[in-house]
């Protein structure tokens, strides 16, 4: 696998390994694990983060646990492949496509075809940033695009309709990544469409990498209707780079119509020399006759029924580029949205007692209030059966008790071995451990340990004001004080939604 070789062919247990983990958090934060021999568009290259693995962990705290509220599939829930937005302790928000179970039972092939994805940097592209290999769990991140799809922009817009330039200027980019894909060896996109066209925060257009691979090894490369698939695939169920182009037409079918018109539709009205007709009636006859007379034209060629007779993506972007207007113009202005601007943090709130320490990173009065407050926050956590009591339970709980007195004790280095072999055994899960033994990572300047174990309790109780309390405290040991500062406040704010809930019980 050169040099995408992983340990992730074994199945991961970050909570497992404390070395691992700490490493993890930490080239996930600067990401290290650069990919070499790539050819990447040097206007993005320094500006996208570097190919690398994540831990199932990471992902999870990203996607507050794979929430359905943070699904952004277009079919949602019933997409057989849900792609997740998420944001990351560097409050980098991400796109996360999580494959079905065993979409790829060879670990070592997905990890392959992940990494070649993964070398690809382009400003035409929503850029892969790394992968997840976990047990039988198979996962690719992305960039996050904020701006929706083009599909939500040119079929349930609300406001307004996307302009002449702007459907020119898709165009184009679209066929600018295709034609760097192709460049950089792979020709082939799995089911292009009008989902697969995204918007980034200045509303350019950008080509989703996740259609680069199949959703599974052996799986179709077209969920679409029958009627949008290339007619070759369904002779012989292959993608070539001609069906890719073939996808392409339908794209720009859409972009002239406004409409998911069938190709055999629209060539009708292209050979019947109804163009406009053809033409999206929303644009009130607001585009140039003879732009949308070349366009139509490219449309025709890319659909053609035999994939010799269609036009290479290098045609393609030579003849579009000329129709590139209002170049000054920003795309946001075109699409009639704002430009992106990051939400400033909401206002402080009032902190609790756990919250005053972990804003002045006071650890000695952490310390006092987790003894304090013992293990009752870790009710409901844990249902054991009678058969579980076994040996090596009361071992276990016997380390998690020896853990307690030397945590009380102020022993710290001896707290982590204890808690650490609690959690090693893995039959309970608690996280008031994880948040004890965060504290002790930090009395041992140990802040990206720490960070793992506070993410770890997270996972484990979502709600839990703590675990947030925690990771600010490590973000702020990091020196990534906005982000503690943001941690801080979600902690204070689960505290009062906590509060008002026993009110009103």
């Amino acid at each position: 696998m050169g040099c995408c070789q992983s340990s992730c062919l074994t199945e991961t247990h970050p909570e497992n390994d404390q070395s691992r983990q700490r490493q993890q958090q930490q080239g996930h934060r600067n990401h290290s694990q650069a990919v070499s021999g790539a050819g990447p568009d040097p206007a993005v290259a320094n500006g996208v983060p570097s190919f690398s693995e994540f831990s199932l962990a990471d992902l999870k705290a990203a996607t507050n646990n794979f929430s359905s509220d943070n699904i952004v599939s277009e079919s949602g829930e019933k997409a057989p492949n849900l792609v997740y937005k998420g944001r990351l302790q560097n409050r980098k928000w991400i796109a996360v496509k999580k494959f079905t179970k065993m979409a790829w039972p060879d670990s070592k092939q997905f990890v392959e075809e992940a990494c070649g994805v993964g070398k690809l940097r382009h400003r035409r592209l929503a850029n892969l940033i790394g992968y997840c290999c976990d047990g039988d769990e198979r996962l690719l991140v992305a960039e996050y695009m904020i701006n929706d799809t083009l599909a939500k922009h040119l079929f349930h817009w609300e406001n307004q309709t996307i302009e002449w330039a702007m459907r020119l200027r898709v165009a184009t980019c679209i066929a600018e990544a295709l034609d760097y894909c192709s460049s950089e060896g792979h020709p082939l996109y799995h089911d292009l469409n009008a989902y697969r066209v995204l918007f980034d925060e200045d509303g350019d257009p950008r080509l989703s990498c996740f259609g680069l691979m199949k959703n599974s090894r052996d799986g179709k490369s077209y969920s679409t209707n029958l009627a949008y698939t290339p007619p070759e695939y369904l002779r012989n169920g292959r993608v070539t780079p001609e069906s890719v182009i073939y996808s392409f037409g339908t794209v720009l079918v859409d972009l002239l119509s406004g409409k998911h018109i069938p190709p055999s539709h629209a060539l009708d009205m292209i050979r019947g020399k109804n163009i406009v007709l053809l033409m999206d009636s929303h644009l009130e006859g607001k585009f140039s006759m003879e732009e949308a007379t070349v366009v139509v034209g490219l449309a025709s060629q890319c659909l053609q029924y035999e994939p010799r007779e269609r036009p290479s993506m290098k045609d393609l972007v030579a003849t579009l580029a000329p129709l590139h207007t209002k170049p000054d113009v920003p795309s946001y202005v075109m699409l009639g949205i704002s430009k992106y601007e990051e939400a400033p943090p909401t206002p402080q709130r009032p902190l609790s007692p756990m919250g005053e320490a972990c804003s002045r990173l006071d650890l000695t009065a952490i310390h006092q209030i987790l003894v304090m407050n013992h293990y009752k926050d870790d009710e409901g956590t844990n249902e054991l059966s009678f058969q579980e009591w076994t040996q090596q339970m009361r071992d276990m709980l016997e380390a998690r008790k020896r853990g307690d007195y030397a945590f009380r004790d102020k022993d710290f280095k001896t707290a982590i071995d204890c808690y650490s072999q609690f959690i090693d055994v893995g039959t309970m899960v608690s996280p008031t451990v994880f948040a004890r033994r965060s504290l002790c990572y930090l009395f041992c300047d140990q802040p990206d340990a720490a960070l793992a174990d506070a993410m770890q309790a997270q996972i484990v109780n979502p709600e839990w004001p703590t675990a947030f309390y925690m990771q600010s405290v490590a973000l702020a040991k990091l020196d990534m004080h906005k982000d503690a500062a943001d941690m801080l406040n979600e902690a204070a704010g689960l505290e009062e939604k906590k509060q008002r809930v026993v009110k009103g019980s």
